[in-house]
């Protein structure tokens, strides 16, 4: 059994980025699971200087005193497992377009993403062959329709239909869908805590989890950190992560109470340790709002 945390090396982490870190090892520890973690690394066109991104990112983390498992998994050193997963999956091509797919899907979720209508699921070899001469198609698996329902910890059961999602995208890069459930599954991951803005694909990749023979996992999803405007928060905000506050002055250390308080574990004030959080740590009790982050100081 194990939970993991998986950033991508994008960014340093911010303040939202390592509370969720912090619960995913609270909740790991707390129920005798491995911690581990992946660097998610396979989205080149966002992904830059990833071994430094990643080194200061792992650094962040130790910082506030999180520790891990083994050693750090990098998606970039997996793809032949993600290759052989895919052929072992109903696919076929897709040449459509974002455009395309929002001018013909429904209403996107609250996170965005738009159903994929079918489009592409019945093209003939003669038309797959006339598209693919102008443009490079991506790799959807055929879920026909399927209803997948997950139980999270702290929303409950979350059924959704599961469209035909790409698994392969049109640049050969696999999919974060479908990477995510290869590695959760080749790991043993059988908790995955990540920020409430996943939620939406739980039952996409619940479903894929056991198309490729694994046993789906419990899902922990925390509410976000959001900016004093109520946007979600991000590097942009100002001063959000352990280097730019500790330019102000804020050690790690104070960063990690704040977070802790957040989280209902701690005084405001109150100097502690992920060990300290991990003896009254109580799921139950951490709150469902989002964290809507003030001045830190």
């Amino acid at each position: 059994m194990a939970g993991r945390f998986a950033p991508s090396p994008t960014s340093d982490l911010h303040l939202g980025n390592l509370r969720t870190a912090l619960v995913a090892w609270l909740l790991a520890r707390s129920t005798g699971r491995a911690f581990l973690l992946r660097i998610e690394d396979l989205d080149t066109q966002r992904v830059r200087a990833a071994p430094e991104v990643a080194a200061r990112q792992i650094a962040d983390l130790a910082a506030i005193g999180l520790d891990f498992d083994g050693e750090p998994v990098w998606q970039s050193d997996r793809l032949a497992r993600y290759a052989d997963a895919v052929a072992r999956l109903d696919t076929y091509e897709c040449f459509c377009t974002r455009r395309e797919i929002a001018e013909a899907a429904s209403a996107p979720h609250g996170d965005g993403y738009r159903a994929y209508p079918g489009t592409c699921r019945h093209l003939t070899e003669a038309e797959r062959e006339q598209r693919r001469r102008d443009r490079t198609p991506a790799i959807r698996v055929r879920a026909h329709g399927a209803v997948q329902a997950v139980t999270d910890l702290w929303a409950g059961e979350v059924s959704g239909v599961v469209d035909d999602f790409v698994v392969v995208r049109n640049d050969g890069v696999p999919a974060y869908n479908l990477a995510v459930v290869v590695d959760d599954v080749a790991q043993g991951v059988d908790q995955v805590v990540r920020g409430d803005d996943l939620l939406s694909s739980s039952p996409r990749q619940a479903w894929l989890t056991r198309r490729l023979g694994g046993t789906m996992a419990q899902y922990a999803h925390v509410p976000l950190v959001l900016n004093p405007q109520g946007g979600r928060l991000a590097k942009r905000d100002g001063a959000v992560t352990l280097a730019d506050l500790a330019d102000a002055g804020v050690t790690a250390g104070r960063v990690l109470t704040l977070l802790a308080h957040s989280l209902n574990l701690a005084g405001r004030d109150e100097s502690v340790s992920p060990g300290a959080l991990l003896a009254r740590f109580d799921p139950a009790a951490l709150p469902r709002e989002p964290w809507v982050l003030g001045p830190v100081d």
